[in-house]
């Protein structure tokens, strides 16, 4: 079973392509980008808004995940995309391109 990770960047709206290129770049092979809104909400005359962002999934194996931070940082973190990232552990995963075909042992790949 390899050791993986979920590497979640949240940027402002608009950023996701930025950060997928970034993860690309660092190894990854995709991702899953997700919408939602921010709880920092400010007020415009008389209006709220509520900042839209995006969330990217990225799995990943653990010996990438830090270089894939460091480069969606580097790329998406110190400008407007204000991207912040950070990994969780993994304990298995199915359904994975490369895991069809294999041999199941009664574990999760």
């Amino acid at each position: 079973m390899k050791n993986r990770e979920l590497v979640i960047a949240i940027v402002n709206s608009g950023f996701a392509d930025v950060v997928m290129v970034a993860a690309r770049e660092a190894g990854a092979t995709g991702g899953t980008v997700l919408k939602g809104h921010g709880t920092g909400s400010k007020k415009f005359m008389g209006m709220t808004i509520e900042p839209e962002k995006e969330i990217i999934l990225i799995l990943t194996e653990k010996e990438r995940t830090v270089k894939l931070m460091d480069t969606i940082y580097e790329k998406a973190g110190e400008n407007d995309g204000k991207a912040i990232a950070f990994a969780l552990p993994v304990e298995g995963a199915v359904g994975l391109i490369e895991n069809i075909g294999e041999e199941n042992d009664g574990q999760n790949k």
